[in-house]
């Protein structure tokens, strides 16, 4: 099995074991069991599978064997844990909530990666491109935080003609730009590498920018996992971005408080 269909396979099966979790019954503690059980499938498939690789995860201490490691695993069990565990209105339960597996190799950064979305059956891989449509005629489709969308945004709202599309995950929204649902992703408000690992690695698969947000290449398995912020667009569109963003940084207090994903604690 190639590193590309391995990560897509882990994120596949910690979708469903997940959703079978969530089977299970919906008490209180769910959030918590669906990080603990994805967790536990992805460590028990990786030692299996990759023996030899490190492992960075949210969901396990990081013993920092990793930083001398030359292929470490970056996954997020269960990234959307908030959505995972509610339900819309009518009883039906969300779905924009992912799983993360994603492999760097020393030397190369990124080398494959895949981003499940098992409430709709879908995982995007590495190794199998997603042809994005045309883009549209409008404004500038920005996908936000579903309930707390950064001081940034708002920002951007007021210098371009924008269309904000909610939603949970930071997975997710990276999914909508790599299916053409949205047109960008801005996040300027904290994020680690297991937040952005799997999902920079399928859009710059897809032929897409995937940067910090003044422009500077993302890094991953650096000291600290925290890499807090991140812009994915298309390329064509990536210069009219950085220069919107550096405008609305500039109109954002700068003693703003930042503002986490829809499931950070």
């Amino acid at each position: 099995m190639t590193d590309h269909e391995l990560a897509a396979a882990l994120a596949q099966g910690a979708g469903r074991v997940l959703l079978a979790e969530r089977d299970r019954g919906d008490t209180a503690d769910l959030r918590a069991r669906g990080d603990r059980v994805a967790q536990a499938y992805l460590a028990r498939e990786l030692t299996r599978a990759r023996p030899h690789d490190a492992v960075l995860s949210e969901e396990a201490a990081d013993d920092g064997a990793r930083l001398s490691a030359d292929r470490v695993w970056v996954v997020d069990p269960l990234d959307g844990t908030r959505e995972y565990a509610e339900r819309h209105d009518d009883g039906s339960w969300r779905d924009d909530w992912a799983v993360h597996v994603a492999l760097w190799q020393r030397g190369r950064g990124l080398v494959a990666g895949a981003v499940a979305l098992p409430g709709r059956g879908t995982v995007l891989r590495t190794d199998a491109r997603v042809e994005r449509p045309a883009r549209r005629p409008g404004p500038l489709r920005l996908a936000v935080s579903r309930s707390r969308p950064p001081a940034l945004v708002d920002a951007l709202a007021t210098l371009a003609d924008v269309e904000l599309v909610p939603m949970g995950s930071a997975g997710v929204k990276v999914a909508s730009v790599v299916t053409g649902r949205t047109d960008a992703y801005v996040h300027a408000g904290g994020q680690y590498e297991w937040d952005s690992a799997a999902p920079v690695a399928v859009a710059t698969a897809a032929g897409l920018h995937c940067s910090r947000v003044d422009g500077a290449a993302l890094e991953y398995n650096r000291r600290s996992p925290w890499l807090p912020d991140l812009l994915v667009c298309e390329p064509e569109r990536a210069d009219e971005l950085l220069g919107l963003v550096a405008r609305a940084q500039a109109l954002v207090a700068p003693d703003a408080p930042p503002t986490r994903e829809d499931d950070a604690p």
